[in-house]
């Protein structure tokens, strides 16, 4: 029996180069060699006659070689091997570049299977550096579907597809079935040793959907588990009970009325809170939807148990916002609201760590300082941190670390289709705030080209005039003349949109700036003091400009929908009427399609289901920081029916074995530990 974590280097016909070029590609053990899924297929199961192939077409053709293949040394570092093949209906010339052992690889008189792209002139064909194997073979490479690896230096194509035969060869029978037999039964599913052939050396095509649905199936389903499993422990892990609140007293001071998500919100927060186990909950709203207005009730709760919360904010400059906003809505209720971020002085700092220290704060708002070594709580009950994914797993823990088991609320302005938020927030629960307080503006979106540059420019003048600011988002910082298309640049822009306007006051801010200059020159945005500020996405989240009215995005197909959501969530934020503007060159259908999505709605969640439709998950995030670990071979854009599936199953089977601890479930509770620990620092 084979065993799966025998470093590849052992597996027959690999050895210790090839074995290093398989570690760069992340392949150390039999395991990881056989799950490592090709990016793409070959349809070389199509064989034509010479005469019936077209100019262009990748194609198989079977012919015998006519002539004894001749090579010529053109020049230093140019060899060329030539020769003639025939069947039934024509010619068909060969030239392999810098690959002197054809001559020797292919025989006169012997009939090969020939693939390669063709070249088309009149009756004539040729074919350049084709693969060849012979006709009365073995086929691996030709006849059939062939897969495509990633490769690294080192490795080809070929060496690839040897090395994961290999190992297949050395371990398809022994993979154990993770999935129970009632799962896969009920899914419909294939048997492993079916599936892992067929996802590599697919009989068929039908083969390689039965094997690709399989194992997209199973992968989700080991992650399901693992979350579920996670999110068992931590509602099983024992936290701090508060007593129940009379909620009427705070909504009742309140100089408006919460809308019923937001309520909604609060209540199942609250639920999680008075259970007596650790609350660990995401609210996930659009921006403006009131989402700190539920983290101020749950910090009066809180209070009102006599225990204090923390609050972390990503920015100098948001932590501040949250401040004064949740200064006004907690002091008359009679907290003590503090903050501590890095840009106070060293005394400013010293007096609140006191106050931390004595119990005398009920909320201190700040940024990573929060949970810096010298700051003790005295008793920390809740901790709330605003976009999750700007945060790295080991600053949130440090924060959590400074209580006894603290309640974690998490507040995502990122709208994300709820079973998607379901992964990639962990053992989260997720409330959503799906409706926006009376009063928010709507946004008035419109898509133009770079013909209505004038237009737009006329647009910034009369706004500017009556008073109002304005967003210019680049999808660059500085000019490259190395992309094939000219693209916007942040620092050229706002020095031309200077000249276009010499007696406004034009800034720009990116994120190639230090933390203190990009500070400051937000904080002139927010003051007032900027009319134009011209920006890369560093504004995506951040700045709080009630006064702005109008943002305009270049080079709009640059960004994915959520993101370009995201920016237009930067102005419509006071009582003035706002507008965005997505310009782009682009006039590709599917580009005119996406931007006109934009156009058409402001709710989040529509436009977050389009695009992961359009693009995949990693667009809402960019980086890996948010609990989602590397898919093999699901997609978790195309595959939200089967993750739909795949969570229905873990969440019953985990119902009647929430530890995977019977005898049936071992391979599956092995896979989950193994995910577990690979990706112990992305879960949250």
């Amino acid at each position: 029996m084979s065993d799966l974590n025998t470093d590849v280097r052992y597996i027959k016909g690999i050895g210790e180069k090839k074995a290093q070029a398989l570690n760069k590609l992340g392949v150390f053990s039999l395991r990881d060699l056989v799950s490592f899924f090709p990016r793409k297929y070959e349809d070389r199961s199509e064989m034509k006659p010479i005469a019936l192939t077209c100019d262009g077409e990748s194609v198989c053709v079977e012919a015998m070689v006519a002539d004894t293949p001749r090579l010529t040394r053109v020049r230093r570092g140019l060899d060329l091997v030539k020769l003639r093949a025939v069947d039934d209906s024509g010619v068909l010339d060969i030239t392999y570049f810098n690959q002197p052992y054809a001559k020797d690889n292919l025989h006169r008189g012997e009939t090969y299977v020939f693939y390669g792209k063709i070249e088309a002139n009149g009756p004539r064909r040729s074919m350049v550096n084709p693969v060849a194997e012979k006709a009365d073979g073995e086929h691996r490479v030709t006849g059939r579907i062939v897969p495509v690896y990633r490769v690294a230096q080192g490795l080809s194509q070929r060496l690839m597809q040897q090395a994961v035969r290999q190992g297949l060869d050395a371990c398809l029978n022994e993979l154990p079935d993770i999935l129970p037999h009632a799962v896969r039964e009920r899914n419909q599913l294939a048997q492993t040793a079916y599936a892992f052939e067929n996802i590599h050396f697919p009989k068929d095509f039908e083969a390689l959907e039965l094997a690709r649905r399989r194992l997209i199936f199973e992968e989700l389903f080991v992650l399901a588990c693992a979350l579920g499993r996670l999110r068992g422990e931590r509602a099983r892990e024992s936290g701090i009970r508060m007593a129940k609140s009379d909620l009427d007293r705070f909504w009742a001071a309140l100089p408006f009325s919460p809308t019923g998500a937001q309520r909604r919100a609060v209540a199942e927060a609250m639920s999680d809170m008075d259970s007596g186990a650790v609350m660990n909950r995401l609210v996930q709203g659009d921006v403006g939807s009131g989402k700190t207005l539920v983290a101020a009730a749950l910090i009066w709760h809180c209070a009102e148990n006599g225990y204090m919360s923390a609050f972390m904010a990503p920015t100098e400059i948001l932590a501040d916002q949250h401040y004064h906003t949740l200064s006004e809505l907690l002091t008359p209720l009679g907290l003590r609201v503090g903050k501590l971020t890095g840009a106070m002085t060293a005394k400013e700092k010293r007096v609140v760590r006191e106050q931390l220290k004595a119990g005398q704060l009920d909320l201190v708002i700040g940024t990573h300082a929060l949970f810096s070594a010298d700051v003790e709580y005295e008793k920390l009950g809740l901790v709330v941190t605003d976009e999750q994914h700007r945060f790295g797993v080991g600053q949130r823990s440090a924060l959590i670390g400074k209580g006894q088991k603290p309640h974690v609320l998490v507040m995502s302005a990122t709208p994300i289709p709820r079973t998607l938020a379901l992964i990639i927030y962990g053992d989260l629960d997720v409330s959503v705030i799906d409706e926006l307080p009376p009063g928010r503006q709507k946004i008035d979106t419109f898509a133009v080209d770079e013909s209505y540059r004038a237009r737009l420019n006329g647009f910034i003048r009369k706004l500017v005039g009556e008073g109002r600011q304005v967003f210019v988002v680049c999808p660059m910082v500085e000019e490259n003349d190395e992309l094939p298309q000219k693209l916007k640049s942040a620092e050229e822009h706002a020095e031309e949109l200077q000249k276009e306007f010499p007696d406004l006051r034009v800034a720009c801010v990116h994120g190639k700036m230090k933390p203190k200059d990009k500070e400051a020159v937000m904080a002139s945005m927010a003051a007032g003091e900027t009319d134009i500020l011209v920006a890369t996405t560093v504004i995506e989240v951040g700045v709080d400009v009630p006064n702005a009215a109008l943002i305009i995005v270049e080079n709009a197909e640059r960004f994915g929908l959520s993101q370009l959501h995201q920016l237009r969530g930067r102005v419509g934020r006071g009582q003035h009427k706002s507008w965005c503007i997505l310009v782009s060159d682009n006039d590709g259908e599917e580009n005119r399609a996406r931007l006109n999505i934009m156009t058409k709605t402001n709710d989040g969640f529509k436009i977050s289901e389009e695009d992961l439709r359009l693009r995949g998950p990693g667009d809402f995030f960019g980086s890996r920081q948010h609990g989602l670990p590397e898919m093999h071979v699901a997609d978790l854009g195309a595959d939200v029916n089967v993750l739909q599936k795949a969570q229905q199953e873990a969440t019953l089977l985990l119902a009647n074995d929430p530890s995977l601890a019977a005898p049936e479930h071992a391979a599956l509770r092995e896979s989950v530990d193994r995910l577990l620990k690979v990706n112990a620092d992305s879960f949250n």
